[in-house]
């Protein structure tokens, strides 16, 4: 830990003393308000202390002690009170997580597993349990380009490891399961925010519902960015521009929402469009044109059914519709003064069905069956540079994929249970079998002891197998094989104090036939099934909530991932992550402040070499009902202390003729943003 990192550390430390020693001022206050404000709560309301419910795990409600998985939850609270702006943002709070950024994409890591060039494949990404992957990347998509606006979100589950046994591919890692506020939450809202570098945003969302049982949500959203005006790439200082990158930094992005529920029946349409333009010269293009761009387009129809027919017997099932589509326009030179504009397309469309029932045929038996099926109508994938006109790829494709599940979850003694499942999947090339099994030993309703197995597989997708850009840059595999990995985890999870949530686990995985970005003799970007890769892993977290409103969390992860074969450690995989947050009532329940501090060891570039270690912190001041019955304001500073931060770049940004490959890429320094909502 270099002195610069040491020394953002005890600015960040000082900072959280100056925060505590003012909540500690105002704390009298703020606990007589909150006894005033919540008298008529009960004890166990008032601290806070019910272990919270998940689905995520098992497909159906039950105790977090009790889930056969790692889980964690972040409220829709969390989230206006630390200020975050994207999905990515909120992500990058949870323990174990960290975020990389290419400037044009958000990409995640997970138990120190980021492979450059990938695209967030091996998440699984639901939205009230609608898959959000598309059919050609894969893409779970976290950034600016995630189609809801986060202000929607009620909650959300991020179950660890493997989930292949109960939702097929791309369940590799974990799942992420987005659950949305109801109308009633929402009523009529307005939201608008500005930001550094001529940021806005703008939404309104209407909610309603009769006492016919009609339900209905609107909601629509806006957003532009300018982004950063000037961006410098050492690397390219003898290219145009002398490594300056001007105006290619812009960010827009709309979206629309919309659920109608009538008693078991529930109607959703999701749309969101980004424009993102890339400033880096991704892909060998042209550096320093502000016309390279990239439309991301993702939506769907989703009419969804769920009824308890019993205490004993629920069945849920969903029909949808989904649509995704990609236009990148990218600049090449032809060294010779000339340059040719490149479109690259992708258009996928699909259909399909999915049905789980859960039974409960003996007390201490719960049984959960499902059938999944997936008709890919469009796997469209094209690439023509315009003038002169030539067609580099035109592969149109279709495919079909179904999956059956079982589970059981039964007592063996009381306080102890057990889980076990397989899923069967059928792909055009190949079949997939993934089992689960786990034991939960629950002595008590605040501590859980678990020991869990699992398999999961991600199956190689269309871009990874056929894209081809005519010997450009890119050339396909289609003999790829399914990734799979095997995963074992121990976890002691502890509510104690009435107030305190403890979590401390270990992780060990073996990931074969790994899907790697590589380059071909002719540095052609062509993946691969070439590596495998396995981690060991502690995490240890520890939450707390108070009476007057104080909340807090902190975590610290240590994981090692290698690749089996050399020995070496894995690029882009930090060893340590350390994070803290704590949001704190200044007034009442009004005025919160919520400090926030997050660190990531050094990761390997594609050379070798490493980036810095940097603490960064963020801090928000939010406010509700202050004045205004209904007005919630934040103002939030993020990267407090303006440190230089960088990520990992992939495969595609070493592609430049003639110039050094860039291997890490500058993120921002310190931003702000003020924030308005109204509810009425």
């Amino acid at each position: 830990m270099n002195i610069m990192t040491r020394r953002m550390i005890l600015c960040s430390v000082t900072v959280f003393q100056l925060v505590f020693g003012l909540s500690a001022w105002c704390d009298e206050q703020s606990l007589q308000a909150a006894q005033d404000d919540l008298s008529d709560l009960s004890l166990e309301q008032l601290m806070q202390v019910k272990v919270e419910k998940v689905v995520t795990a098992s497909r159906f409600s039950q105790r977090v002690t009790e889930a056969p998985a790692s889980m964690s939850v972040i409220a829709s609270d969390d989230i206006r009170k630390y200020g975050y702006r994207t999905l990515a943002d909120v992500l990058r709070s949870v323990p174990g997580l960290y975020v990389s950024n290419d400037r044009n994409y958000s990409y995640l890591g997970v138990r120190g597993f980021s492979r450059p060039g990938d695209f967030n494949s091996r998440i699984l990404l639901q939205i009230d349990g609608h898959r959000l992957n598309d059919n050609i990347f894969d893409t779970a998509a976290i950034g600016t380009e995630f189609p809801l606006d986060i202000d929607l979100i009620d909650r959300i589950e991020f179950m660890r490891g493997p989930g292949s046994s109960l939702y097929g591919s791309n369940a590799f890692f974990g799942v992420i399961n987005i659950i949305t506020r109801t109308s009633e939450d929402v009523k009529r809202e307005f939201s608008a925010s500005t930001a550094r570098y001529n940021t806005w945003s703008g939404r309104a969302s209407y909610g309603v519902s009769s006492d016919s049982g009609l339900d209905v949500l609107l909601s629509g959203t806006l957003y532009d960015s300018s982004g950063q005006s000037s961006l410098y790439f050492p690397e390219f200082a003898s290219a145009p521009g002398g490594g300056y990158s001007h105006h290619s930094d812009y960010d827009s992005s709309k979206s629309a929402y919309a659920r109608v529920s009538l008693s078991d029946f529930t109607l959703t349409g999701l749309f969101g469009s980004r424009k993102k333009g890339i400033p880096t010269g991704a892909f060998g293009t042209v550096f320093n044109d502000p016309d390279a761009r990239t439309i991301d387009e993702r939506g769907y129809l989703d009419l969804s059914y769920r009824k308890s027919y019993s205490d004993s017997l629920e069945v849920s099932a969903r029909l949808f519709y989904d649509h995704y589509g990609f236009d990148g326009v990218y600049i090449t030179d032809n060294g010779d003064s000339t340059s040719t504009r490149n479109l690259d397309t992708a258009l996928g469309s699909w259909w399909g069905a999915e049905s789980v029932v859960s039974l409960k045929p003996l007390t201490d038996h719960t049984l959960s069956f499902g059938a999944e099926f997936r008709h890919n109508l469009a796997q469209n994938q094209k690439n023509i540079d315009v003038a002169p006109a030539v067609t580099n790829l035109d592969d149109r494709r279709n495919s079909v994929n179904w999956g059956l599940f079982a589970q059981d979850e039964y007592h063996l003694l009381k306080p102890l249970r057990v889980t076990v499942g397989v899923r069967y999947d059928n792909y055009d090339t190949f079949n997939a079998i993934n089992p689960r099994a786990g034991l939960v030993y629950t002595p008590a309703e605040t501590t859980a002891l678990k020991l869990l197995y699992g398999e999961a597989f991600r199956a190689p997708n269309a871009y990874e197998r056929f894209y081809q850009d005519g010997g450009n840059s890119s050339v396909g595999n289609p003999d790829l094989k399914p990734e799979k990995i095997k995963t074992i985890d121990v976890i002691w999870e502890q509510y104690f104090l009435d107030n305190y949530r403890s979590s401390l686990g270990g992780f060990y995985y073996r990931v074969t036939d790994l899907i790697s970005q590589t380059t071909n003799g002719a540095n052609k970007l062509i993946y691969r099934n070439i590596e495998q890769a396995e981690a060991l892993g502690v995490a240890l977290s520890l939450e707390g909530t108070w009476q007057n409103g104080s909340k807090g969390r902190l975590s610290y992860n240590w994981q090692q991932a290698t690749d089996v074969n050399s020995g070496a450690l894995l690029s882009n995989s930090p060893r340590h992550l350390a994070k803290a947050n704590m949001s704190i009532p200044l007034f009442r329940q009004q005025l919160f402040v919520s400090p926030e501090l997050q660190y990531a060891s050094p990761r390997l570039t594609l050379d070798g070499t490493r980036t810095n270690d940097p603490v960064t912190a963020n801090l928000t001041l939010f406010s509700r009902d202050l004045g205004f019955k209904g007005l919630e304001a934040s103002a939030s500073i993020y990267n407090l202390f303006n440190v230089h931060t960088q990520d990992v770049a992939g495969e595609e940004h070493q592609q430049q003729p003639n110039l050094p490959p860039l291997l890490t890429i500058l993120q921002d320094g310190i931003n702000f943003r003020f924030k308005l909502s109204y509810r009425f």
